[in-house]
């Protein structure tokens, strides 16, 4: 059975729990602020081992010292779902442990 969108409701309501969370678009997204380029690496890698185990993947873009994450569900149409939420509140988790703002 297919993940179904949530509604705009829902994502906004979801969004209140997620600080630094937006929505743009059809995605969810999060820009992490880190202290050294290798920082935001080590938090990608991270990332990474979180959407293999979930099996659901972002959008991952790293800067210098930033590393962006945006998401939506391909099963979905490319709507926002409960998946998307289950990985943002997953990469948010340990996110404090690379020292992310």
């Amino acid at each position: 059975m297919p993940t179904q969108p949530l509604s705009q409701k829902e994502i906004e309501d979801r969004l209140r729990e997620l600080p630094g969370w937006s929505l743009e678009g059809d995605r969810i997204a999060r820009t992490y602020r880190l202290s050294t380029h290798f920082a935001a690496t080590a938090m990608v890698v991270h990332v990474a081992q979180i959407q293999e185990e979930l099996d659901h993947h972002s959008d991952l873009t790293l800067g210098y010292n930033t590393l962006a994450l945006s998401v939506h569900t391909h099963d979905a149409g490319g709507a926002v779902t409960e998946k998307d939420f289950a990985l943002a509140q997953r990469v948010e988790a340990i996110s404090s442990v690379h020292g992310a703002a």
